[in-house]
């Protein structure tokens, strides 16, 4: 078709989403596929969730609350500010989006680490803003780079922590550093989707003390620790004349209804949720003690996910692993050819994975896989 597409827009690449399993299942001719490839829970959805969602089906003739009114309201009272300061959407991805089309714009800049989240960039493109990539330091995301990269284009910077797909975090101490140095007239976006599986104390936690610096936009997910991935559901914290400008461009009824109860119930299943976050420290804890045997590098983490050195072609080890029924990410894309990044699974899952990865392993010795 001869149309006239925007640059900006014919420059984005479109994010790949892993294949669903039932689709690799016969492609490979696999059963009982183990995916340990998107930081799922493995755990599923919690019980008090599956209830409300069960006890709402017979209301899904009418348009979901536009403004998440219970969600909302729940959320102000869990960190115990206003719900003026509260803006849910389609999954934190939504948000981003929002906060890119509201705050840039052509000759706009917002800079993020480089790798990280891949949502940014896009968002960034598609608001016709430029994105700029800062290199991490390390695996570590280089917090003095970005200061040091703020001009007067800047309208807004990324930070993702924990950071995805590196696992590391920065520290309070870091952050109130970082953000002296930040003018008034930017907004930074604290991405925590993994924030409630960090186990370092020190870790630079947004929600601790909301709203304190107008500058600060935090994001959560109900889609990584509370288990509702698929049901597209996360939320900002942010200053209210932030917020009140992204409910100017927000869908009317961006979150559907089964989202929203299911979320708002999820909240108060504290049960579940603490045992998803143990089922996952303990996997973490299982499969670094046991890679490390195997003499494979793993990176330390605060998600529920890391990165392992697999030492040669990290996508060849990967397609050979789908073989055996496993789904792990390769990293060669974000820069590191030789890593994997695996979530940690159920016990058993988990078992299954260095199983088949001794198998892959072993049976090309010290050739390539």
């Amino acid at each position: 078709m001869n149309l006239n597409v925007p640059d900006h827009i014919m420059s984005i690449v479109p994010y790949e989403p892993g294949k669903p399993l039932d689709f690799l299942e016969r492609e490979y001719g696999i059963q009982k596929s183990i995916k340990l490839a998107s930081n799922e829970n493995p755990l599923g959805t919690s019980p008090m969730a599956v209830k409300a969602i069960s006890d709402h089906l017979s209301t899904m003739n009418r348009y979901p609350d536009g403004s998440a009114l219970k969600l909302v309201n729940k959320l102000a009272d869990r960190f115990n500010i206003s719900s003026e300061n509260i803006v849910v959407g389609n999954g934190s991805d939504d948000i981003i989006a929002l906060l890119a089309h509201a705050f840039l714009g052509a000759g706009r800049e917002a800079l993020m680490p480089l790798p990280s989240f891949l949502m940014y960039e896009i968002s960034v493109k598609a608001s016709g803003g430029n994105p700029v990539m800062i290199p991490l330091n390390g695996l570590e995301i280089d917090l003095d780079a970005l200061a040091d990269s703020v001009t007067d284009k800047t309208s807004m910077v990324f930070l993702t922590n924990p950071n995805n797909p590196t696992g590391t975090f920065f520290t309070k101490e870091k952050f109130t550093a970082f953000m002296s140095r930040m003018p008034e007239n930017l907004l930074v976006i604290v991405d925590e989707a993994y924030i409630e599986f960090a186990r370092d104390e020190n870790i630079y936690n947004s929600l601790e003390n909301p709203l304190d610096d107008q500058r600060i936009v935090s994001l959560r997910t109900f889609s990584k620790a509370y288990g509702l991935a698929g049901f597209r559901v996360g939320y900002g914290v942010m200053d209210a004349f932030v917020a009140g400008v992204i409910h100017r461009i927000r869908q009317p009824f961006n979150v559907n209804s089964l989202a929203q109860v299911a979320a708002a119930a999820a909240l108060d299943d504290h049960d579940f949720l603490e045992k998803g976050i143990g089922i996952m420290h303990q996997g973490i804890d299982f499969l670094s003690e046991e890679l490390t045997e195997m003499d494979i590098p793993v990176m330390p983490t605060q998600a529920n996910f890391f990165l392992m050195d697999v030492k040669q072609d990290a996508t060849m080890v990967f397609n050979a692993l789908l073989k055996q029924g496993i789904i792990a990410r390769s990293m060669k894309s974000y820069g590191f050819p030789t890593y994997l990044r695996i979530s940690a699974g159920l016990p058993d899952e988990n078992k299954a994975f260095i199983k088949a990865l001794k198998k892959v392993l072993s049976n090309h010795g010290s050739e390539k896989v």
